[in-house]
């Protein structure tokens, strides 16, 4: 009778145990994939990546001047575009940050949220972030000498969506597409630019990183009616970067100088394969976590 007991109460809790493993196995399968890429932004555009609650990454991006122009040895000694900001994880999925840039003086205000975080298990195949900012020209001016006619004249917006993906441990690649808005243009000019932007890292070793990025404006515009430079040239970088677990070190050539993405997508003339050229570049970042 005793042994009767003891297999009736092992039939009785088996289930018990299937259940638990089944919960386990199930929660481990649904885990998010490890992120697709090292830092919060490849070269000129943002990637996917947002870092834990509490966590302030500080950012220096650096320009060196058009490779091309003369007696700047390849651009280093040229007249050079410079970044430095700081952004701040209120949550898992939220991020907000602050910039301030060398040309034009301009003040960036953004706001980075994660909709969609792709699963180890493969149940949602891959992430998708908003990326937005407000900027303003802080430039001094006024009606009086023609820069600004109105407060609202310095404010420009950039929205995007970055769609990115993890295929392995070495192979990551986005698209974003992206919408740039100024308050205030030039006569003949659009206000609104629609944009796309591809981008990937390939890891040739467990610290160094290939990075490339295409971006293609969309909406044409008309060239610059005093030197006849286009607006419409694609914007490409390529370059390496090396990472370790608190900070990321990228150099590259691109012919993107204005580092704030909207300027970048708008007001671009550097063609990469012909006038203006190409120019020299590095973004560092470092994380803290509290």
């Amino acid at each position: 009778m005793k042994n009767y007991k003891i297999l009736l109460f092992t039939f009785l809790i088996a289930p018990l145990f299937t259940f638990s493993q089944e919960k386990v196995k199930d929660s481990v399968a649904e885990k998010p994939e490890r992120p697709a890429f090292e830092s919060s932004s490849i070269v000129d555009n943002q990637t996917n990546v947002l870092f834990n609650k509490n966590t302030l990454e500080v950012m220096m991006q650096h320009r060196f001047g058009p490779m091309d122009q003369e007696n700047t040895l390849l651009g280093i000694y040229g007249p050079s575009n410079i970044r430095i900001g700081a952004t701040y994880s209120i949550l898992d999925w939220l991020t907000v940050g602050y910039g301030i840039t060398k040309r034009n003086i301009t003040s960036d205000f953004s706001l980075k949220v994660g909709l969609l975080k792709q699963t180890r298990s493969g149940s949602m195949p891959l992430s998708m972030t908003y990326y937005g900012n407000a900027a303003v020209d802080g430039r001094s001016g006024s009606a009086n000498d023609g820069v600004f006619l109105t407060k609202q004249d310095r404010y420009s917006y950039f929205h995007q969506l970055i769609i990115a993906k993890r295929f392995n441990s070495d192979l990551s690649l986005q698209i974003a597409p992206s919408l740039t808005h100024y308050n205030a243009v030039d006569y003949g000019f659009e206000n609104d630019r629609f944009a796309v932007s591809f981008g990937g890292r390939y890891k040739i070793s467990a610290n160094t990183s290939i990075l490339f990025e295409y971006n293609q404006p969309i909406t044409k515009l008309i060239d610059d009616p005093q030197t006849g430079a286009s607006y419409n040239n694609a914007g490409i970088s390529i370059g390496t970067e090396f990472s370790t677990s608190g900070h990321a070190f990228q150099i590259f050539v691109t012919n993107y100088s204005g580092i704030n993405p909207q300027l970048n997508y708008m007001k671009n003339t550097n063609d990469f394969f012909g006038k203006g050229g190409i120019l020299i570049g590095f973004n560092i970042t470092r994380r803290y976590n509290f």
